[in-house]
């Protein structure tokens, strides 16, 4: 039986690959916490005590502990430490669903991040969003900036993390 594995080139080693080059770097973030939250935000607010309504498509987020808005009715929970709420549904009408292995989040940094962003997705990037949820050379990813207008966060499946980062190291930006 031929081997298709082939065909594809090895995944990197993403606890240390990193690019850097025309302004832009990126690498991967590692032990950061996300929940995907769904349901009856309000009631996960007042247990997790994470305020707000989550950052969209552009917007900065920061500090230890934020939240990103998927949908209407969802958001990913990010945290530098576990959040103490556990898995599964909660009686106050909200379920907690643990990503930690199912989000592969990649960092990207530099002058011309506008310009990468520009090239993977039709998003106005001057333009708010509710949704961080966007269509990033043609994955879904949840996309947004973290600390400054520079910086920017990308949540994508891990199975297609190798994926994404072949694309960006052929990104002309890079």
């Amino acid at each position: 039986m031929r081997n298709l594995a082939e065909k594809w080139p090895a995944a990197p080693d993403f606890a240390t690959a990193a690019l850097n080059k025309d302004g832009v770097t990126v690498r991967t973030l590692g032990g950061l916490s996300q929940l995907l939250v769904s349901g009856d935000l309000a009631a996960w607010s007042k247990v997790s005590g994470l305020a707000g309504d989550g950052v969209g498509a552009g917007a900065i987020a920061s500090g230890d502990k934020y939240m990103v808005r998927v949908a209407r009715d969802r958001v990913l929970a990010v945290g530098v430490q576990p959040f103490p709420i556990a898995a599964g549904w909660h009686a106050a009408g909200f379920a907690v669903s643990v990503m930690d292995d199912g989000l592969h989040v990649f960092e990207i940094e530099g002058p011309d991040l506008d310009r990468l962003i520009a090239m993977g997705t039709a998003l106005d990037l001057a333009a708010a969003s509710r949704s961080a949820s966007i269509l990033f050379a043609g994955v879904s990813v949840l996309f947004y900036r973290f600390g400054n207008s520079d910086r920017a966060r990308l949540h994508v499946d891990r199975g297609l993390a190798p994926y994404l980062w072949e694309w960006l190291e052929q990104a002309q930006v890079l």
